[in-house]
């Protein structure tokens, strides 16, 4: 009988995880600290840099450009002009991710659509300014064709 106890007491505790609710499910959403649509329209990229441990590169700060145009949903596209390789343009859509009652700054890159990555953010109206951890962007830095793994910080300035 002790066989079927046991039995019975461990379908009970796989029934019971089952059927409990998850509290640390993530919440995708375009209401956060700010509605998401506020960032429709066109922004000047006064800092574009890329970083690994040993190596940076600021596509503006060595004289190339980048610009962002938002769509109302979130949709984006920035583009990128450095100065010693030809222009590209990347796209992604922006929304916050919550979590515990927390709200986190996130995109999910065209490129990767079944993933996205959390930014840490400021955002006054008119400056925005991402900057992401070690893995939350990607840059060819000796331009061979292979991007490389890195973080990110951006700034953008409504034009």
């Amino acid at each position: 009988m002790k066989p079927y106890l046991y039995l019975v007491l461990i379908s009970m505790l796989a029934w019971s995880l089952a059927c409990s609710s998850d509290d640390e499910t993530d919440a995708l959403t375009k209401d956060g600290p700010f509605n998401i649509s506020e960032l429709a329209g066109n922004w000047e990229v006064t800092k574009a840099q890329f970083s690994t441990n040993t190596l940076s590169v600021d596509v503006v700060a060595d004289g190339g450009t980048a610009s962002m145009t938002v769509q109302t949903n979130g949709h984006f596209t920035l583009t990128l002009d450095p100065v010693d390789r030809s222009a590209y343009t990347v796209r992604g859509e922006m929304f916050w991710e919550e979590w515990q009652q927390t709200f986190y700054f996130a995109i999910v890159w065209d490129d990767y659509p079944d993933d996205w990555d959390t930014y840490g953010h400021t955002y006054d109206g008119t400056t925005l300014s991402l900057n992401g951890g070690a893995d939350s962007g990607e840059y060819d830095f000796n331009n061979d064709g292979t991007s490389e793994a890195c973080s990110i910080h951006f700034i953008f300035v409504r034009s």
